[in-house]
């Protein structure tokens, strides 16, 4: 389903810029003024950018809609300017490599590929404002870099399959479509490559929820080495573990996403870890056993592995385990840890968390 969306997507944004630079060309009379090619590039690239941006901001969060529309604001107005600026440079270079010997295929799949780069850019800049994954700088980069060489490298296969039609479509007398059919193709191609490049990683996360409010002050933020007894918090093991949009941070926060690793086993407990030591846990949470679970990472799939002494302690979805039993997780499941404690001087305290293994931004 995700590919067929993006496919139209492409295909429908492509149409619209071209419907748009038509309007402009013939309707406004811009074409007296200026060479067509300066109009039209602007509008298919604007075009193709903002539709690209905007699909994937609702296939992210499908079922925020006020949500993308307050997120898409400035990813949208980035794109837009992009497609302005590069579409305008694109149309600029076409008319002036015309005046060249350099051969007309030359020049169409070097003005395709200065239309694909635009998109490319606007979907890898603006991605910075609609993702908590673009909280990681090398994230970022490497997010970049991929939408505009994809983008690129599509633009440049659209337009050779447009040009290997070209001969076909020359012995065809009314070629009035000739123009929206090449830029369709270059919107499908478009639409395929970026369902590819930017599919939703399988970067497990675990989200925090209830029972991480806010608590006080951190002594030990204030004053390294010194901890509140009185107030102990949760927290996670940095060489391990890191926040998506906080990737210094320590203290878990409801609403923080903590990064799971590729593969590996994270032991959730109260132990705490001393300097150059394997014990202790990789998630801190006070009140609870020594060690109540691992969650044991692997290639796309996570399994929770709880204490036998202590799995009573473990709610899967608001139910309690009843044996001590491996659970597979899955895409949603909430996962919540019970206090050893209920009642008394210390209150019955749960830790709740909810864990994704498909990354769509799980704080968005």
């Amino acid at each position: 389903m995700r590919i067929y969306l993006y496919i139209l997507a492409g295909i429908t944004s492509a149409l619209i810029g071209w419907n748009i630079g038509q309007v402009a060309i013939n309707n406004l009379g811009l074409s007296r003024l200026i060479p067509e090619e300066i109009v039209l590039f602007p509008c298919i690239a604007i075009s193709l950018a903002v539709g690209m941006v905007i699909n994937e901001i609702f296939i992210s969060n499908p079922t925020r809609l006020k949500l993308n529309l307050r997120i898409a604001k400035i990813p949208i107005l980035i794109a837009a300017g992009l497609g302005i600026i590069i579409g305008l440079i694109s149309g600029v270079i076409y008319q002036i490599l015309l005046l060249s010997p350099i051969p007309g295929i030359m020049i169409r799949l070097l003005s395709w590929l200065l239309i694909g780069s635009s998109v490319g850019l606007a979907e890898g800049l603006t991605w910075w404002w609609r993702s908590v994954e673009a909280g990681d700088p090398k994230r970022f980069q490497q997010r970049l870099i991929t939408s505009v060489f994809a983008a690129s490298g599509a633009a440049l296969v659209a337009a050779l399959l447009f040009e290997s039609m070209r001969p076909l479509l020359s012995q065809i007398e009314n070629r009035g479509f000739e123009d929206p059919l090449g830029f369709s193709i270059l919107g499908l191609v478009l639409g395929l490559v970026f369902s590819i490049t930017n599919s939703p990683s399988y970067m497990a996360a675990l989200r925090a929820g209830g029972g991480f409010e806010y608590r006080g002050d951190n002594y030990e933020d204030i004053e390294p080495g010194v901890i509140n007894v009185n107030n102990p918090f949760p927290k996670i093991d940095n060489p391990l573990l890191k926040f998506v949009s906080k990737s210094k941070a320590y203290e878990i926060e409801e609403g923080l996403s903590i990064q799971l690793p590729a593969t590996g086993t994270i032991r959730i407990g109260s132990a705490v870890k001393q300097t150059n030591h394997k014990g202790g846990s990789d998630i801190y949470l006070p009140g609870l056993p020594l060690h109540v679970a691992d969650i044991v990472v692997m290639q796309r799939q996570a399994i929770l592995s709880p204490n036998p002494q202590h799995f009573h302690t473990i709610e899967i979805n608001g139910k309690p385990l009843k044996n001590r039993d491996d659970i597979i997780l899955k895409h949603n499941h909430v996962l919540t840890f019970n206090s050893l404690y209920p009642g008394g001087k210390n209150e019955e305290k749960i830790y709740r968390f909810v864990y994704y293994n498909r990354f769509f931004d799980p704080q968005a």
